[in-house]
């Protein structure tokens, strides 16, 4: 009789310690599930999928201070090139001249103004000049702020009998705005200044 309750008894405590492993396993378990599931979620909150021409296109989201490199050359680069590309039509002048205002401030609409005040503006019109800009290269300094920056250019002014390519070296300084469909990027361009502007080389048409 002894005997059969030291079994029962061994058994009983067999059973206790086969129990606590299972708790155990299982904790650990759901413990791992837990941390994968939260680390996949992560991983999600991080995804952004974007529909283009009916395709869905994965994009990541990041900070800020990753992208300020490339978004400030960006920027610096659609400036200009809504500055400086222009046709003879008053329309296409005035559109891209007031998209370009919206990403500087008040130096580059004193530029305009005094072009506009010399006739420049007119002249294009009058003798149907197309202006093209290609940027070269933009160098931006991002580790003092406001981020000074330099932009090196290639004008190509073409006239019914020559074309004629011009270099353009700019600087300037870059300032943090809020976004807006009218400056995507987030940057006000400020004491934007013309430091060099010369004929490279003229052709015949």
């Amino acid at each position: 009789m002894f005997q059969q309750m030291k079994n029962i008894d061994q058994a009983f405590r067999q059973v206790r310690h086969f129990t606590l492993v299972v708790i155990i396993g299982s904790l650990f378990l759901c413990g791992f599930t837990l941390y994968k599931s939260y680390q996949l979620v992560n991983r999600l909150q991080n995804k952004v999928y974007v529909l283009a021409n009916h395709k869905a296109l994965e994009a990541y989201a990041s900070e800020r201070k990753e992208n300020i490199p490339v978004e400030a050359r960006d920027h610096i680069k659609t400036f200009h090139e809504y500055f400086f590309t222009l046709d003879s039509d008053e329309k296409v002048i005035r559109s891209n001249i007031s998209k370009a205002l919206y990403l500087a401030d008040v130096s580059a609409k004193r530029v305009y103004d005094n072009l506009k005040e010399n006739g420049y503006y007119t002249n294009i019109i009058s003798g149907n000049i197309s202006q093209q800009i290609k940027v070269d290269s933009v160098q931006v300094n991002t580790k003092q702020y406001p981020y000074y920056f330099r932009c090196y250019a290639t004008q190509s002014i073409i006239r019914t009998t020559s074309q004629v390519l011009r270099s353009l070296l700019t600087e300037g300084y870059l300032r943090s705005v809020s976004r807006s469909d009218n400056n995507p990027h987030g940057f006000l361009i400020e004491r934007w200044q013309t430091l060099d502007n010369r004929d490279v080389k003229t052709e015949n048409r």
